[in-house]
């Protein structure tokens, strides 16, 4: 069966596959003073409209980044002659049943740790008397951030803690329900927004030129986002190894908490860090081994971070690391965690379309690490 996603466009003319030139012949940038200031109003409209619609926007954003994640297993299952509607289906099953399975697995071992949470500081001051002060400064704090959560503390009351996460959680169902419907659509509809793409260009060349600078965007950001999904998982895998063998327990939990925080680039490790930090010195006794599983983690990253990835993905995936931190921070402002899960994705999808299209190489030059 042929690929779905080339379109034959019929010609008795030879045209030569170079990088797609959609301009003038005047350079990668345009001179137009007009021209580039319409473009900056129309960035700053689009973050606007991102930012007040944020509940339908986002469901949006995720289903396509989504979308090109799957697209390699549709192909796979089209060449299989599995009907796309199918197809789709299956997929979204087989993620949602994982999400089902993972999230029971977890239920377990993530309430033994919240169990022992109440009693984790008073733990921590007595192992680490060194640092009495700071932690007496973080005990005042949670009891005064938790007077202010249950509404007991001076002034209105306000919502507490139970209708807070009560809200979020209605919140991240309604998205991810829509999340899930708009993939499905997504997933089905397949290559018909490229069809009318080409039907509306007029001439033949441009025709040609649409057809094989959408491929090749989608190609390498399909390529990218499914990279980074091998790296992350073989990162959970090796963390969660790790931490049973340094006796810290529940491999599952840990390596799932290192499949997520990996999404994160930079500011994901360090929580990470943090994080195995406090579960060793809460569980293990010798405060030299307390400090293994943050050791081990680090390292995991470290050698995925700076050898793997890089060698995996080549030079023209990589990423201008100030620009990450930036769009963390920003993403994060604007969207919250989902915001920050979705940057680096974003960023490095604003590259791949950069360097696909003409005028925009010297954005993609710019954006490149």
């Amino acid at each position: 069966m042929a690929d779905p996603l080339r379109i034959e466009i019929p010609t008795t003319e030879t045209v030569a596959l170079e990088p797609p030139e959609l301009t003038g012949e005047d350079g990668p940038l345009s001179s137009d003073p007009k021209l580039v200031i319409q473009a900056c109003l129309l960035v700053l409209a689009v973050l606007a409209v991102c930012y007040f619609a944020s509940d339908i926007i986002l469901p949006v954003v995720f289903a396509i980044v989504l979308k090109l994640l799957f697209q390699p297993a549709m192909r796979v299952l089209e060449r299989f002659n599995v009907p796309r509607t199918l197809a789709a289906l299956l997929l979204i099953l087989t993620v949602f049943g994982v999400i089902v399975g993972v999230g029971a697995a977890l239920s377990g071992p993530a309430t033994a740790w919240g169990e022992k949470l109440p009693g984790g500081v008073q733990r921590l001051e007595e192992r680490l008397k060194f640092l009495s002060q700071p932690i007496g400064a973080l005990q005042k704090f949670l009891h005064q951030f938790d007077g202010v959560a249950t509404g007991t503390g001076g002034g209105p009351a306000g919502p507490t803690l139970a209708e807070t996460l009560m809200k979020g959680t209605q919140h991240f169902a309604s998205g991810f329900f829509e999340t899930i419907l708009i993939l499905f659509f997504l997933l089905v509809s397949g290559d018909t927004f490229l069809r009318r793409m080409v039907e509306i260009v007029p001439r033949f060349r441009d025709k040609r030129r649409v057809v094989d600078l959408s491929q090749q965007i989608e190609e390498n950001v399909s390529a990218y986002l499914v990279t980074i999904t091998l790296m992350n998982a073989g990162v959970g895998i090796a963390t969660g190894f790790a931490m049973w063998a340094c006796g810290l327990g529940d491999p599952i939990l840990w390596g799932t908490v290192a499949f997520l925080l990996n999404y994160v680039p930079i500011m994901g490790p360090v929580v990470g860090v943090g994080l195995f930090l406090f579960a060793g010195l809460l569980t293990i006794d010798p405060l030299f081994q307390a400090l293994l599983p943050a050791g081990l983690y680090l390292l995991i990253h470290l050698v995925e971070g700076e050898a793997i990835t890089p060698m995996l993905l080549a030079r023209r995936f990589t990423l201008n690391p100030v620009l990450v931190i930036i769009s963390l921070i920003f993403w994060f402002w604007m969207w919250g965690v989902p915001g920050a899960v979705l940057a680096v994705p974003m960023l490095a999808m604003a590259k791949i379309i950069c360097d696909g299209v003409r005028p925009l190489n010297a954005v993609g030059h710019f954006l490149e690490g």
